[in-house]
This record gives C-alpha cells, sequence and structure tokens, in this order.
C-alpha cells in the first residue's frame, strides 16, 4: 500500500508529466497569462459528468457564459455511459457538439481547452488538480481538495508552482451574508470568539446511494485501475465506484461533503488555518447497507494561535443521517451575543447582562441586532443584484479571474486548510485519538505517528 501510493505521488510530482503519462508543458506561469485577451473566448472542459456537475456546476456556469465569453466544448469521463450523457447534455444546454475525451490525458494532450471543471470522485480532486495545473489550465474543483496530506501537498505545489487560477467549490466564500460576516468580525464589532456550533442534518436513507446504476455499470464500461489512482489496488466494486462516498479511503463521508463547507468559514473569519486538535468519534447507527463511513458523527475542535494555548476557541460539529430535525446550523459566539448565519442576524442572545456583569464588576456586553443582509460589503464578483446563488457567484468569480489573473474567492490555501481539519477529523473518528497537526512536516497526527490510510 505505501510502496502504491508513494510511487503515484512521485510520479504526480513530476513538474513535466501529469502522472507521469507524457504530458509536458514548456510555458511558464508569466507567458500563460499572456494567452487570454478579453476579447478571447474560453473553452472549458468538464472532467467527470456527476451529479453534482449536472444538476450546479453547469447550470452555474451557462448563466454566464454569454456575458463573460466561455464556452463549455468537451467532457472528460472515463465510464462510456456518462461520457455519451455528458456529451449530449452539453448539446442540449449549449446548442454545440461537445468532444468526448475517454480520459484527462486524452484531453489535455488534444489541447482543445483553456480551463476546466473537475467533478470526480472526493479522493481524486487534488491529484486530478495536479494534471490541470501540469497541463497550465485554470481549474474550478469542487470541494473537498484532498482526503489524504499526501494528495494535498502534492496538488498545492502543482497550483502555486504553475500560476493556474483555481477556485475550490466552497461556495460559501462567494455568498454575500457569509461575506458580511467575515467584515463584521474582522472589524472586531463582534468581538472575541469563544464558541461556534455547526450542524448539518438529513433524513434520507438513499443518501449517496445509487443501486440501480451499481446493477447496470459493468467493468468493462470503465477504466477501473484508472479510477484508483493511488488508491490500493482491490477488485472491481461497482459500489466504490458510484457510491464512494460510503466507503473510506476514496471519501471519508460526512467531513469532506458536508463539514468542508462550513469548517472553512471558522477558518475565513478566524485568520487560523487549522485547529490544534481534533476529537471526534461516531458510527453507523441505523443504515446497515454495507457503508464504512459513519452515518452519525460529533467532532470537537480547538482552535487557537499554537504558541498561545491560553486564548483561542472551541468548535462542536455534528452530522446525522437519522433524524432531519434541525438541519443546518452555524452559529457563531462571542461575550456580547451570537451571529446566526442561518437567520442572518447578530442579536445580543446569550450575551453578558447588566446583573451579572455588575457582580463581577464589570459592564454588560450585549451586541445590537443587526441583519447581515443590510451590511454594506465588497464583493469580489462583480454581480452584485438579485438573489445571491452562491454556487452562480462562485463560477461567476472564477470566470472572472480566469481573465483578470486575480486570486479566487477561494484559493487554493482554503482547500488545503480544510483539507486539513477534515483529515484531522477522520484521523480521530478512525482511531479514537486526539488529532493533531506537524506544522514542521505538515502532516496529521495521532498516537504519536503520521496518520495514513
Amino acid at each position: 500500500m505505501d510502496s502504491t501510493r508513494r510511487n503515484f505521488i512521485k510520479k504526480t510530482s513530476l513538474a513535466t508529466g501529469a502522472l507521469g503519462l507524457g504530458i509536458t508543458s514548456s510555458m511558464s506561469a508569466k507567458s500563460y497569462r499572456k494567452i487570454l485577451g478579453a476579447n478571447d473566448r474560453v473553452r472549458v472542459g468538464i472532467i467527470g459528468f456527476s451529479n453534482r456537475c449536472k444538476h450546479s456546476l453547469i447550470p452555474a456556469f451557462t448563466n454566464h457564459q454569454e456575458k463573460m465569453n466561455f464556452e463549455l466544448v468537451g467532457v472528460s469521463d472515463i465510464w462510456n455511459r456518462r461520457r455519451e450523457e455528458g456529451a449530449d447534455y452539453l448539446k442540449q444546454k449549449t446548442g454545440n457538439k461537445a468532444i468526448k475525451y475517454r480520459n484527462n490525458e486524452e484531453l489535455y494532450e488534444k489541447n482543445d481547452v483553456d480551463a476546466v471543471i473537475i467533478s470526480t470522485a472526493d479522493f481524486q480532486h487534488a491529484l486530478h488538480t495536479v494534471q490541470a495545473a501540469n497541463a497550465k489550465k485554470d481549474a474550478y474543483v469542487e470541494k473537498p481538495f484532498a482526503e489524504t496530506m499526501e494528495d494535498a501537498r502534492v496538488g498545492r505545489k502543482a497550483v502555486e508552482e504553475s500560476g493556474i487560477v483555481f477556485q475550490i467549490g466552497s461556495q460559501r466564500r462567494s455568498g454575500r451574508n457569509y461575506h458580511a460576516a467575515n467584515k463584521f468580525i474582522k472589524e472586531g464589532k463582534f468581538g472575541d470568539l469563544v464558541m461556534v456550533e455547526m450542524s448539518w442534518n438529513v433524513n434520507q436513507p438513499g443518501r449517496w446511494r445509487l443501486p440501480q446504476l451499481t446493477k447496470e455499470i459493468r467493468e468493462s464500461d470503465t477504466d477501473w485501475k484508472r479510477y484508483l489512482m493511488n488508491r490500493p489496488y482491490e477488485a472491481w466494486d461497482p459500489r466504490k465506484y458510484l457510491e464512494y462516498r460510503l466507503f473510506w479511503p476514496y471519501s471519508s463521508g460526512i467531513p469532506g461533503q458536508w463539514m468542508s463547507h462550513q469548517i472553512d468559514t471558522v477558518h475565513w473569519f478566524s485568520g487560523l488555518n487549522h485547529p490544534r486538535s481534533v476529537a471526534a468519534n461516531g458510527g453507523i447507527y441505523l443504515w446497515k447497507d454495507g457503508r464504512k463511513n459513519y452515518d452519525t458523527m460529533t467532532s470537537v475542535f480547538d482552535y487557537g494561535p499554537a504558541d498561545d494555548l491560553d486564548s483561542g476557541f472551541q468548535v462542536v460539529y455534528s452530522s446525522r443521517f437519522t433524524n432531519s430535525a434541525w438541519g443546518t446550523k452555524e452559529i457563531y459566539y462571542s461575550n456580547g451575543g451570537e451571529l446566526n448565519l442561518q437567520t442572518n442576524k447578530v442579536t445580543p442572545n446569550g450575551g453578558l447582562k447588566n446583573r451579572q456583569a455588575k457582580a463581577m464588576g464589570m459592564e454588560a456586553n450585549l451586541l445590537p441586532e443587526s441583519n447581515l443582509s443590510d451590511i454594506s460589503t465588497k464583493i469580489v464578483t462583480s454581480a452584485n443584484t438579485g438573489v445571491d446563488n452562491m454556487t452562480s457567484m462562485h463560477m461567476l468569480n472564477w470566470m472572472e479571474c480566469v481573465r483578470s489573473r486575480k486570486q479566487t474567492n477561494g484559493p487554493i490555501e482554503a482547500g488545503y486548510n480544510h483539507s486539513i481539519a477534515n483529515i484531522m477529523t477522520t484521523a480521530a473518528l478512525r482511531t479514537g485519538l486526539k488529532a493533531t497537526f506537524d506544522e514542521t512536516t505538515q502532516n496529521v497526527i495521532v498516537g504519536g505517528k503520521v496518520f495514513q490510510y
């Protein structure tokens, strides 16, 4: 297992070849920035015709393609069915015939695109980003960025060295209310963070299950070895191909899919890159369907400066597939009240009242009520009117930055940092031990050892 992983990472790290399969580029990042002029049409390829891509990313893209002079020209997918469906869907949405690529190597070798949208399996995102970076193609990449630190490190390095415009698909970073919350906290109006509570609850026995498709797909229809990338080889399993979110090490499940969105806002608002430590537990309490990733989990994070253990705050994150009560929750607390990103209101709820304050020789500390929607804030994207569809805004931000060569709302650091938090959580869940992070080696540590899958 270790040999397979090391060899794959070594090949993936090569600056002259994506995955060591002969894809080369002599272009420097500086020369690449000169390619696109203001009037040039930007040709974009789809990598992985997933449900997320079909129902969210492509509609978000087509909302802005005419204004931004972008077009979708092709789809790369190693499953022949998805490849055909993707090409047909692009024809339906754009009226243009889309090129079909059997794999990413074929797409990059033909050099028909300027940029790509990556929406493949969770464990593939960082490594597919490396391919795009080595080919000097700008990339919009679905989250989670990576499920192991090895993949996260090689992905970040490739993006930084290539100069491509990268957007991690954490669309909260393009939401007006989140920009307003970040501004409110960063300006000191909220006070010191003392606690954050987050949850994401659903009651969906079919969540991430595709029973009909798993009956229909055949190994001969796809490229199983190419799918596995740097994961340990095992025999063909249609569930792990189509229902990968239920199986480690193809996905961490809840941390990678849902927690990555919410924990990213903690890093953004606080300015901290990752937790100091994470403790977590969970289990498969209800849906006994052969899955390996938990249907219920809770994690507790300690955040604060590494050199000042007496300061900081706690984050509690919980998620369940077994009961949808209370849905999603993102509440930030200070001594003066709360900032609630479901109601988009700042209130004095729970703040220090006068009677308690006087007993300690202090003054009351109660935040004035305000609405985040009313707070003036500058958003990087130019479309500041109408309903704030975060995915649409996030896609537009990427498209604008492809033209301007400016940094996106979701830069590589955001994807890298949420990956650290996710992997620390996975390590704590799978070992029952508290996870920490080694700044020097950039590894997650449990029980004194580097966490490995």
